[in-house]
């Protein structure tokens, strides 16, 4: 008889950018067990990622909210899953709760972060050292290491997985021209000269405004539009990406730049934001889950950082341009700027981007 594939089931993040950076866990699991199945509970929104990550045998749709309790829930959910016989569940989040699902899955190695106090649910315990694992993405990728394992030089890159049938489908469910003719998966590399296809054929600059914690992390409307309207004179096309709750930043960046961007921002689905970034030449965002997203699709990306810390969650790729002021007051991880002036973002100049654009 066969020997049964090693199983495992990672509770997963409840961020963009987080789940993106859980990639690096996942090959470093298939490192470690080549023949493994690794199946991922997380939100509902955050299958697309999972799709297009090889390494994922399976995503599991989490019901239940990300602040939501619900103890009788948990429990529930991990009796369900006790017929899948997994061997190991490695807890990525350090809340009490989300140890409660492999607990009363019953699943026999259950690993992750002391956390809240979680002694009782994981039996596979790690002690976190913040001053040794400094970056979210080499806490993660502890977990998949044995205990005892030194921590490693260098940590796998995230790498999106994009095929071209997704490349063509979301070009023609946004009417982008030139999809029917779309062959291979870099749109600037077709048919250079083609009347018929210069929209498609120019290259494309992603602008990726918005920020889902907070002003704080926003470069202003202003900036980016300076950018916008310098590329679009160079033969680029302009793209700006977001949620909804981004549109009208994006809206405001369009009418600054004179109505010259194609707005994909409160319009698509994260699935639809990937497979069209994946479409882009070089991005430029905020530290966000699209920044991540951007790295993962090995895009030349600029980042541009407010109030948080490069240090502790970069875009994991080793050419992304980081621009930083590091000012006195930085990082102070503030939803909005308690100082009133934002100076950290406001005075990262267009002109700064531009040269990293054109490096």
């Amino acid at each position: 008889m066969a020997e049964q594939a090693y199983k495992i089931l990672v509770v997963g993040p409840s961020w963009v950018g987080d789940m993106v950076m859980a990639q690096s866990l996942f090959i470093t699991l298939k490192q470690q067990h080549p023949d493994c199945l690794i199946d991922v509970l997380a939100p509902a929104w955050s299958l697309p990622l999972l799709e297009r990550m090889p390494e994922v045998h399976k995503g599991l749709t989490m019901p239940l909210g990300h602040g939501q309790f619900d103890l009788r829930g948990r429990i529930r959910i991990g009796r369900e899953l006790q017929n899948q016989h997994y061997d190991q569940a490695i807890v990525l989040p350090n809340s009490w709760k989300s140890a409660v699902i492999p607990f009363f899955a019953h699943i026999p190695k259950r690993t992750g972060f002391l956390g809240e106090l979680r002694r009782g649910l994981l039996n596979d315990v790690r002690t976190l050292d913040k001053t040794v694992l400094t970056m979210t993405v080499q806490r993660f990728v502890a977990l998949g290491l044995p205990k005892e394992a030194p921590q490693p030089p260098t940590y796998p890159v995230p790498k999106l997985a994009i095929t071209i049938e997704q490349q063509l489908g979301v070009c023609k469910k946004f009417e982008i021209t030139g999809a029917d003719l779309i062959e291979i998966p870099h749109p600037s590399a077709l048919l250079e000269g083609s009347e018929e296809l210069r929209p498609i054929v120019s290259k494309i600059l992603a602008l990726c405004p918005g920020a889902e914690y907070g002003p704080a992390k926003r470069w202003p409307s202003e900036h980016y539009a300076a950018i916008a309207r310098q590329m679009e004179e160079q033969g680029w096309q302009v793209w700006l990406f977001g949620s909804d709750k981004d549109k009208a930043v994006a809206e405001q960046i369009n009418d600054l730049s004179g109505g010259i961007c194609r707005n994909f921002a409160g319009i698509t689905s994260l699935a639809d934001a990937v497979d069209l970034l994946s479409l882009a030449d070089a991005v430029v965002s905020n530290d966000s889950g699209l920044m991540h997203v951007a790295a993962a699709l090995d895009k030349k990306l600029i980042a541009v950082y407010g109030s948080s810390d490069p240090g502790f969650t970069p875009p994991l790729h080793p050419e992304a341009k980081i621009l930083d002021l590091n000012l006195d007051c930085s990082p102070c991880f503030k939803r909005e700027c308690p100082l009133g002036h934002t100076r950290c973002l406001t005075e990262i100049r267009p002109e700064q981007v531009m040269a990293a654009l054109e490096a």
